[in-house]
């Protein structure tokens, strides 16, 4: 199993490419390209703070962009 410090950066890279996925589809992609934009800022602060908490939050949110 692994942990989230092993899988964090697995999604991040995931939804990274799904922001390029969205922005292939233009205009109708607008929408989930800035918000998948938005949870991947606030995965990069979560982690740069430290704060495990914000960084568990951020993981999920990471989880659930599709």
């Amino acid at each position: 199993m692994n942990t989230v410090g092993d899988d964090m950066p697995v999604q991040m890279a995931r939804c990274r490419k799904l922001l390029s996925i969205y922005k292939e589809l233009g205009p109708s992609g607008t929408f989930g390209h800035a918000m998948i934009e938005a949870e991947l800022r606030e995965a990069d602060a979560a982690v740069m703070s430290g704060d495990i908490v914000r960084i568990l939050r951020a993981y999920q949110s990471l989880k659930g962009c599709e």
